[in-house]
């Protein structure tokens, strides 16, 4: 690895480059950021350009790994669905009651469209004010949650 990532005093990550050149600004970014998150990441400067190609985070040193999946976490905000406590409207647009990762919360589902199946059993569901949420495996959620996601994959 002939280049080095460090946080500054303000907090923003910099790349310092082979030849001694320090990026500031360094924004990391999935390729596939939900059928292969630990593949494919760009570190792109602070204008959009691409300087280091990652195939795998797993070929990085623990320190500097840190540092990319944290940034990672920050750019990319995706609350996994653990279990779907109500649905509510027959009709679109329906209220949403789940429990994800980070608690549980409210949110409002515009159509059915908005909610996708990808890569086998993994479900993407994205509310009203476009956030994503994600089910890792649809299989996976309790026999409730199943039937009323039902009616939408």
């Amino acid at each position: 690895m002939n280049w080095h990532l460090h946080r500054d005093e303000r907090g923003q990550l910099v790349l310092t480059d082979a030849q001694g050149n320090a990026h500031i600004g360094i924004e990391a970014i999935r390729a596939f950021p939900i059928t292969s998150p630990e593949q494919g990441i760009a570190l792109c400067d602070a204008d959009g350009v691409e300087l280091i190609w990652l195939e795998r985070l797993d070929t990085l040193e623990p320190g500097q790994r840190e540092l990319v999946e944290d940034a990672l976490a920050q750019r990319h905000f995706l609350p996994v669905i653990m279990s779907i406590e109500a649905i509510e409207g027959r009709i679109e647009p329906t209220a949403w009651q789940v429990t994800t990762d980070r608690g549980p919360t409210k949110f409002m589902l515009k159509s059915s469209e908005d909610v996708r199946r990808i890569a086998g059993s993994r479900v993407l569901v994205v509310d009203s004010h476009g956030i994503r949420y994600l089910i890792p495996d649809l299989q996976g959620l309790d026999g409730r949650s199943r039937r009323r996601l039902g009616r939408y994959v």
